[in-house]
Protein backbone atom coordinates (compact mmCIF):
# COMPACT_ATOMS: atom_id res chain seq x y z
CA UNK A 1 0.00 0.00 0.00
CA UNK A 2 1.45 3.36 -1.02
CA UNK A 3 2.30 5.87 1.69
CA UNK A 4 0.27 9.09 1.35
CA UNK A 5 2.30 12.16 0.43
CA UNK A 6 2.86 14.72 3.20
CA UNK A 7 0.31 17.59 3.09
CA UNK A 8 2.89 20.12 1.85
CA UNK A 9 4.01 17.83 -0.97
CA UNK A 10 0.41 17.05 -1.97
CA UNK A 11 -0.40 20.78 -1.98
CA UNK A 12 2.58 21.55 -4.21
CA UNK A 13 1.53 18.80 -6.61
CA UNK A 14 -1.98 20.23 -6.85
CA UNK A 15 -0.67 23.74 -7.48
CA UNK A 16 1.63 22.40 -10.18
CA UNK A 17 -1.27 20.51 -11.77
CA UNK A 18 -3.50 23.60 -11.80
CA UNK A 19 -0.70 25.64 -13.36
CA UNK A 20 -0.14 22.99 -16.04
CA UNK A 21 -3.84 22.78 -16.94
CA UNK A 22 -4.15 26.57 -17.06
CA UNK A 23 -1.22 26.81 -19.46
CA UNK A 24 -2.69 24.06 -21.65
CA UNK A 25 -6.06 25.82 -21.72
CA UNK A 26 -4.40 29.13 -22.66
CA UNK A 27 -2.60 27.34 -25.50
CA UNK A 28 -5.78 25.98 -27.12
CA UNK A 29 -5.83 27.10 -30.78
CA UNK A 30 -9.60 27.66 -30.90
CA UNK A 31 -10.59 30.98 -29.22
CA UNK A 32 -14.05 29.60 -28.42
CA UNK A 33 -12.49 26.67 -26.60
CA UNK A 34 -10.25 29.02 -24.63
CA UNK A 35 -13.22 31.18 -23.69
CA UNK A 36 -15.22 28.11 -22.62
CA UNK A 37 -12.30 26.91 -20.45
CA UNK A 38 -12.02 30.34 -18.80
CA UNK A 39 -15.76 30.43 -18.14
CA UNK A 40 -15.70 26.93 -16.64
CA UNK A 41 -12.77 27.79 -14.37
CA UNK A 42 -14.49 30.98 -13.20
CA UNK A 43 -17.70 29.08 -12.41
CA UNK A 44 -15.80 26.46 -10.41
CA UNK A 45 -13.96 29.15 -8.43
CA UNK A 46 -17.28 30.89 -7.73
CA UNK A 47 -18.89 27.63 -6.61
CA UNK A 48 -16.09 26.74 -4.20
CA UNK A 49 -15.96 30.34 -3.02
CA UNK A 50 -19.57 30.13 -1.94
CA UNK A 51 -18.81 26.90 -0.08
CA UNK A 52 -15.77 28.41 1.64
CA UNK A 53 -17.85 31.43 2.67
CA UNK A 54 -20.49 29.22 4.28
CA UNK A 55 -17.84 27.23 6.15
CA UNK A 56 -16.24 30.46 7.38
CA UNK A 57 -19.62 31.70 8.66
CA UNK A 58 -20.27 28.40 10.44
CA UNK A 59 -16.85 28.27 12.10
CA UNK A 60 -16.74 31.91 13.15
CA UNK A 61 -13.98 34.54 12.75
CA UNK A 62 -11.73 33.34 15.58
CA UNK A 63 -11.65 29.71 14.44
CA UNK A 64 -11.11 30.74 10.81
CA UNK A 65 -8.28 33.09 11.80
CA UNK A 66 -6.58 30.35 13.82
CA UNK A 67 -6.87 27.88 10.94
CA UNK A 68 -5.57 30.39 8.40
CA UNK A 69 -2.58 31.18 10.63
CA UNK A 70 -1.38 27.57 10.62
CA UNK A 71 -2.42 26.42 7.14
CA UNK A 72 -1.07 28.25 4.09
CA UNK A 73 -3.49 26.53 1.72
CA UNK A 74 -6.53 27.62 3.72
CA UNK A 75 -5.10 31.12 4.03
CA UNK A 76 -4.59 31.29 0.26
CA UNK A 77 -8.14 30.13 -0.50
CA UNK A 78 -9.56 32.71 1.89
CA UNK A 79 -7.52 35.43 0.19
CA UNK A 80 -8.66 34.37 -3.28
CA UNK A 81 -12.29 34.71 -2.24
CA UNK A 82 -11.83 37.89 -0.18
CA UNK A 83 -12.69 36.08 3.05
CA UNK A 84 -9.49 36.29 5.08
CA UNK A 85 -10.53 37.17 8.66
CA UNK A 86 -7.35 39.11 9.50
CA UNK A 87 -7.30 42.63 7.98
CA UNK A 88 -4.57 43.33 5.44
CA UNK A 89 -2.91 46.03 7.55
CA UNK A 90 -2.75 43.71 10.54
CA UNK A 91 -1.13 40.95 8.49
CA UNK A 92 1.40 43.42 7.08
CA UNK A 93 2.32 44.67 10.57
CA UNK A 94 2.74 41.09 11.81
CA UNK A 95 4.99 40.26 8.86
CA UNK A 96 7.16 43.32 9.51
CA UNK A 97 7.38 42.42 13.21
CA UNK A 98 8.59 38.98 12.20
CA UNK A 99 11.46 40.33 10.09
CA UNK A 100 12.31 43.25 12.40
CA UNK A 101 14.89 41.30 14.50
CA UNK A 102 16.88 40.58 11.34
CA UNK A 103 16.77 44.25 10.33
CA UNK A 104 17.73 45.33 13.84
CA UNK A 105 20.80 43.11 13.75
CA UNK A 106 22.02 45.36 10.93
CA UNK A 107 21.06 48.63 12.61
CA UNK A 108 17.89 49.10 10.59
CA UNK A 109 14.13 49.17 11.09
CA UNK A 110 10.96 49.41 9.01
CA UNK A 111 7.67 51.22 9.62
CA UNK A 112 4.30 50.80 7.92
CA UNK A 113 3.02 54.26 6.96
CA UNK A 114 -0.23 53.03 5.47
CA UNK A 115 -1.98 51.07 2.74
CA UNK A 116 -3.86 52.96 0.05
CA UNK A 117 -7.16 52.04 -1.58
CA UNK A 118 -5.33 50.22 -4.38
CA UNK A 119 -3.55 47.90 -1.94
CA UNK A 120 -0.10 49.52 -2.13
CA UNK A 121 1.77 49.54 1.18
CA UNK A 122 3.94 52.55 2.03
CA UNK A 123 6.98 51.66 4.12
CA UNK A 124 9.73 53.75 5.67
CA UNK A 125 13.19 52.25 6.25
CA UNK A 126 15.33 53.77 8.97
CA UNK A 127 18.85 53.20 10.21
CA UNK A 128 21.76 52.06 8.09
CA UNK A 129 23.37 48.80 7.08
CA UNK A 130 26.69 50.43 6.34
CA UNK A 131 29.61 48.66 7.92
CA UNK A 132 28.02 45.23 7.80
CA UNK A 133 28.25 42.48 5.23
CA UNK A 134 24.59 42.45 4.22
CA UNK A 135 23.66 44.87 1.43
CA UNK A 136 20.51 46.96 1.56
CA UNK A 137 19.20 44.81 -1.27
CA UNK A 138 19.39 41.77 1.01
CA UNK A 139 17.45 43.58 3.75
CA UNK A 140 14.74 44.61 1.29
CA UNK A 141 14.60 41.03 0.05
CA UNK A 142 13.82 39.84 3.57
CA UNK A 143 11.01 42.42 3.87
CA UNK A 144 9.50 41.49 0.51
CA UNK A 145 9.62 37.78 1.29
CA UNK A 146 7.87 38.32 4.63
CA UNK A 147 5.12 40.35 2.96
CA UNK A 148 4.73 37.89 0.08
CA UNK A 149 4.10 35.15 2.64
CA UNK A 150 1.70 36.98 4.96
CA UNK A 151 0.03 39.43 2.57
CA UNK A 152 0.14 38.23 -1.05
CA UNK A 153 -2.90 40.40 -1.74
CA UNK A 154 -0.75 43.54 -1.58
CA UNK A 155 -0.55 45.07 -5.04
CA UNK A 156 2.73 46.91 -4.51
CA UNK A 157 5.28 48.51 -2.18
CA UNK A 158 6.32 52.15 -1.90
CA UNK A 159 9.51 52.37 0.17
CA UNK A 160 10.86 55.68 1.39
CA UNK A 161 13.62 56.78 3.73
CA UNK A 162 16.02 54.08 2.59
CA UNK A 163 19.70 54.78 3.02
CA UNK A 164 21.28 54.89 -0.42
CA UNK A 165 23.79 52.07 -0.85
CA UNK A 166 27.27 52.81 -2.17
CA UNK A 167 27.75 52.63 -5.96
CA UNK A 168 27.75 49.05 -7.16
CA UNK A 169 29.81 47.48 -9.86
CA UNK A 170 28.47 44.71 -12.06
CA UNK A 171 30.79 42.27 -10.30
CA UNK A 172 29.18 43.20 -6.96
CA UNK A 173 25.71 42.02 -7.99
CA UNK A 174 24.68 39.09 -5.82
CA UNK A 175 23.18 35.90 -7.24
CA UNK A 176 19.50 35.12 -7.08
CA UNK A 177 18.50 33.50 -3.83
CA UNK A 178 16.10 30.71 -2.93
CA UNK A 179 14.08 30.65 0.27
CA UNK A 180 14.63 27.25 1.90
CA UNK A 181 12.64 25.76 4.80
CA UNK A 182 14.70 24.39 7.70
CA UNK A 183 12.70 21.82 9.66
CA UNK A 184 12.92 21.44 13.42
CA UNK A 185 14.43 24.82 14.24
CA UNK A 186 11.25 26.10 15.90
CA UNK A 187 12.26 24.09 18.99
CA UNK A 188 15.83 25.44 19.21
CA UNK A 189 16.21 26.64 22.79
CA UNK A 190 17.57 29.97 23.96
CA UNK A 191 21.33 30.10 23.97
CA UNK A 192 21.57 27.05 21.70
CA UNK A 193 23.15 26.71 18.27
CA UNK A 194 22.86 24.16 15.50
CA UNK A 195 24.11 23.55 11.99
CA UNK A 196 21.80 23.26 9.00
CA UNK A 197 22.32 23.57 5.23
CA UNK A 198 25.82 24.95 5.65
CA UNK A 199 24.62 27.52 8.18
CA UNK A 200 25.04 28.22 11.85
CA UNK A 201 21.66 29.02 13.44
CA UNK A 202 21.62 30.49 16.96
CA UNK A 203 18.83 31.37 19.37
CA UNK A 204 19.86 34.63 20.99
CA UNK A 205 17.35 35.80 23.63
CA UNK A 206 14.50 34.14 21.73
CA UNK A 207 15.53 35.46 18.30
CA UNK A 208 16.87 33.09 15.65
CA UNK A 209 19.89 34.38 13.71
CA UNK A 210 21.58 32.62 10.80
CA UNK A 211 25.14 32.91 9.48
CA UNK A 212 27.28 31.01 7.04
CA UNK A 213 29.03 28.28 9.01
CA UNK A 214 32.56 29.59 8.55
CA UNK A 215 34.71 31.58 10.95
CA UNK A 216 35.72 34.92 9.43
CA UNK A 217 39.16 34.57 10.98
CA UNK A 218 40.21 30.97 10.28
CA UNK A 219 37.47 29.51 8.06
CA UNK A 220 36.65 26.68 10.47
CA UNK A 221 33.07 25.55 11.16
CA UNK A 222 31.35 27.41 13.98
CA UNK A 223 28.96 24.70 15.12
CA UNK A 224 31.36 23.67 17.92
CA UNK A 225 31.76 27.26 19.12
CA UNK A 226 30.63 28.56 22.49
CA UNK A 227 27.69 30.99 22.62
CA UNK A 228 27.45 33.24 25.68
CA UNK A 229 25.22 36.30 25.88
CA UNK A 230 24.96 36.64 22.12
CA UNK A 231 28.71 36.32 21.55
CA UNK A 232 30.01 33.25 19.74
CA UNK A 233 33.62 32.14 20.15
CA UNK A 234 35.18 29.98 17.45
CA UNK A 235 36.40 26.67 18.89
CA UNK A 236 39.35 26.56 16.46
CA UNK A 237 40.96 30.00 16.80
CA UNK A 238 39.22 31.62 19.76
CA UNK A 239 37.91 34.62 17.80
CA UNK A 240 34.66 36.04 19.24
CA UNK A 241 31.80 37.43 17.16
CA UNK A 242 28.79 39.49 18.30
CA UNK A 243 25.80 37.76 16.68
CA UNK A 244 23.14 40.44 17.41
CA UNK A 245 25.43 43.02 15.78
CA UNK A 246 25.46 41.26 12.40
CA UNK A 247 28.29 38.91 13.39
CA UNK A 248 30.95 41.58 13.82
CA UNK A 249 34.18 40.51 15.46
CA UNK A 250 34.50 41.87 19.00
CA UNK A 251 38.20 42.83 18.71
CA UNK A 252 38.81 43.26 14.97
CA UNK A 253 36.39 45.49 13.01
CA UNK A 254 37.65 44.08 9.70
CA UNK A 255 36.28 40.61 10.51
CA UNK A 256 32.60 39.73 10.23
CA UNK A 257 30.52 36.61 9.76
CA UNK A 258 28.26 36.35 6.72
CA UNK A 259 24.63 36.89 7.86
CA UNK A 260 21.78 35.11 6.10
CA UNK A 261 18.16 36.39 6.00
CA UNK A 262 15.89 34.28 8.20
CA UNK A 263 12.10 34.41 8.47
CA UNK A 264 9.98 32.93 11.25
CA UNK A 265 6.49 34.38 10.83
CA UNK A 266 4.73 31.91 13.10
CA UNK A 267 5.44 29.05 10.71
CA UNK A 268 8.45 27.06 9.53
CA UNK A 269 11.86 28.70 9.70
CA UNK A 270 13.07 29.81 6.24
CA UNK A 271 16.43 31.15 5.11
CA UNK A 272 17.62 32.76 1.89
CA UNK A 273 20.35 30.73 0.19
CA UNK A 274 22.24 31.36 -3.03
CA UNK A 275 21.66 28.54 -5.54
Amino acid sequence: MATPAPPAVAEQALVARVTELTERADALPDPRSRALADELAAAIVQLYGEGVARLADALGPEAVAALAARDDLVSGLLLIHGLHPVPLAERVRAALDGVRPYLASHGGDVELLGIDAEGVASLRLSGSCRGCGASQTTLELAIEAALDEAAPDLTGLDVEGAVAPPPRREADAGPDVEWVTLDGLEALGRGATTGAAGLLVANVAGTLLAYRDACAACGAALTDGVLLGGRLTCASCGTTFDLPRAGRCVRDATLQLRPVPLLRNGGPVRVALAP
